[in-house]
């Protein structure tokens, strides 16, 4: 079973396109209508559709961590800093994540790209 991709606002359009070309599901934050959603409320997006969730936004490993210390459920975080890691990179990476995983790996896990 593949892993599906949720990204938030803060991702370049570049790198889903990237990542569509190699025929990874993903559905953008702009797509699901929740770009103005908080850090907290879109997480709870992504787990809702089972996806995991991609971002270069601090903020959301924060959430993130809150979440694991307190045992909530979450589909998964994965985070890229915006500056480090290319764009081929994070495609790449998260390539390998979506076909190569199961999305009962991902539940509250947070990873950091570049693997």
């Amino acid at each position: 079973m593949s892993v599906g991709i949720y990204t938030d606002v803060h991702i370049p359009y570049q790198i889903t396109i990237g990542l569509r070309l190699r025929g990874v599901d993903v559905v953008t934050a702009q797509d699901d209508g929740t770009a103005e959603l908080e850090d907290a409320q879109l997480l709870d997006r992504a787990t809702s559709l089972g996806r995991i969730l991609f971002s270069q936004d601090q903020d959301l490993l924060r959430e993130g961590h809150t979440r694991q210390v307190s045992g909530q459920l979450f589909a998964g975080i994965v985070y890229a800093p915006q500056l480090g890691v290319t764009f081929s990179r994070c495609i790449s990476d998260l390539e390998i994540i979506a076909k190569c995983t199961d999305p009962a790996d991902w539940i509250k896990v947070v990873q950091y790209l570049p693997l």
